[in-house]
């Protein structure tokens, strides 16, 4: 394994590992039903970014791949977070947008009546009312 591969593998670890962290702070805020807003998001990268563990784990090179550039700039207002299409997110707002996005996407999978099948409705039938 040379050089390169290596430093493909630390990265992709240090990726995994601030996916978590990212994934565990927003989820404290997702289930407060706290929505996501660009000052959030901006609060989700620092503190994740700042993890003593994180940075513990993976060498300074590594580390700063994961530090938004200068020019690269959001609002920090208390505004909805919106991206439209675009795929060019800091790669911890991308994880905590995932993490938003996922727990929404559960919410409306358990807010949705189960679907009438004529399987559930023979069955339906065939159940004895005990209560007669």
């Amino acid at each position: 394994m040379n050089e390169h591969d290596l430093a493909a593998l630390r990265f992709q670890a240090a990726a995994r590992d601030l996916e978590h962290i990212v994934r565990h702070i927003a989820g404290r805020y997702i289930v407060q039903g706290v929505p996501l807003t660009w000052r959030l998001l901006h609060a989700i990268e620092a503190e994740a970014l700042a993890d003593l563990g994180f940075a513990g784990r993976h060498e300074a090179y590594v580390l700063e791949l994961f530090k938004r550039p200068e020019a690269m700039t959001y609002p920090e207002t208390d505004d909805p977070a919106t991206f439209g299409k675009s795929n060019a997110l800091p790669m911890a707002f991308a994880f905590a947008v995932a993490a938003y996005e996922e727990a929404q996407a559960a919410q409306v999978v358990q807010a949705a009546p189960a679907a009438e099948t004529p399987h559930r409705r023979r069955a339906a039938k065939a159940r004895p009312d005990w209560r007669r």
